[in-house]
């Protein structure tokens, strides 16, 4: 029954993103500092006697503070968010290891997509024209699998494909059982660990028999356009391409002013539904972002008119009032059209290299 029902939403999503831009939600990092959670509330009375500090730990909150996770969900949802993203960008067992939680993230996974699904419902229940969607967020670990942590050898790494792939296949298959939607692969800085997370998930569709809508989001980290491995926005989407996703877009580092160009890029060349969710303008000398909602949501205007865009949300710094703004700039406005590409062999390094006659 549990397969029949998210059966049914997945056409329900692929009917909205027919009939209109879709609206992510915000940062849950910023709205969890906002309420300024002390080493207490992390702890909770369940892990008061934990080894390590556990303040940090956001996703641990799902478990010790579910009412704030829950609200803040629901001030999304409020704001006119079409997709909410679960706590869970670092509930895998290679980041949970810096807390000593790794046994947790089968618990962590299912409560979180637990607590979205039942504020995503609800608001359904209540407007049943505008349904609600659930993404379980899965992040990009702590750990890089291009790249070696140690200057002075160049060839080591900290963890292998299959740990990685391990790590987000567990992530997804409780984050399934859950009750997400979709999966949304964010925050890629590096392709390979991309790779790793779209494998796992591949493998853990055919032990189920059925697919759930993947969404991919890399991260062009600095105005240089490349990943922090490296690639390009164009090698980045035939990197993974392959995994025929939902939606492909960007995410994080920079503002709406600076991504610009690259989703632009990603609009060119991508034959599926594009994403974008930037910060809210780039951090001061405090690493505070102080871009306001309707500044935002401004550039998000010109973007959709422009038609680049079939999901649009917010990262750092971005909160209820920002996605309240950016749902307003895109109402009524057209998705981005799928663009009908020539059939080539589509390769890449860093760069992307096509195989023309």
């Amino acid at each position: 029954m549990v397969a029949t029902d998210r059966q049914d939403r997945t056409r329900a999503l692929e009917a909205a993103a027919a009939e209109r831009i879709l609206v992510l939600d915000g940062a849950m990092g910023t709205m969890i500092q906002g309420f300024q959670p002390t080493e207490e509330d992390y702890r909770g009375d369940r892990f008061a006697d934990w080894k390590s500090d556990l303040k940090g730990n956001n996703d641990l909150l799902v478990l010790t503070k579910p009412a704030m996770i829950a609200d803040i969900h629901r001030q999304f949802l409020d704001a006119g968010a079409d997709i909410i993203e679960t706590n869970t960008f670092s509930s895998t067992t290679i980041s949970q290891a810096d807390y000593g939680m790794e046994e947790l993230v089968h618990e962590l996974n299912v409560e979180a997509a637990r607590l979205a699904r039942e504020a995503a419902d609800e608001v359904t229940a209540a407007n049943p024209d505008k349904p609600r969607f659930v993404a379980g967020a899965i992040g990009p670990t702590n750990r890089t699998l291009s790249l070696s942590p140690d200057v002075n050898d160049p060839g080591f790494r900290a963890v292998t494909f299959d740990e990685v792939e391990e790590a987000y296949r567990a992530q997804a298959a409780a984050l399934i059982e859950g009750g997400v939607d979709l999966l949304l692969i964010e925050t890629i800085f590096d392709t390979l660990n991309a790779k790793a997370a779209i494998f796992a998930l591949e493998t853990l569709f055919d032990e189920m028999g059925e697919r759930v809508p993947v969404m991919i989001s890399g991260t062009i980290t600095d105005l240089s356009g490349r990943t922090l491995s490296g690639q390009t926005t164009e090698a980045f989407w035939h990197s993974v391409r392959h995994a025929q996703p939902f939606s492909v877009g960007l995410n994080c580092a920079l503002g709406a002013k600076e991504l610009r160009p690259y989703v632009s890029e990603l609009s060119r060349v991508a034959e599926t539904r594009v994403s974008a969710y930037p910060n809210a303008g780039l951090p001061n000398e405090f690493g505070e972002y102080e871009q306001s909602g309707e500044e935002l949501a401004g550039f998000i205007e010109k973007w959709a008119e422009d038609g680049l865009l079939n999901v649009v949300g917010g990262c750092c710094g971005t909160t209820p009032e920002h996605i309240s703004a950016i749902a307003r700039a895109v109402e009524g406005k057209a998705p981005r059209k799928l663009p009908e590409l020539d059939v080539k062999c589509r390769l890449s390094g860093l760069e992307p290299f096509a195989i023309t006659p």
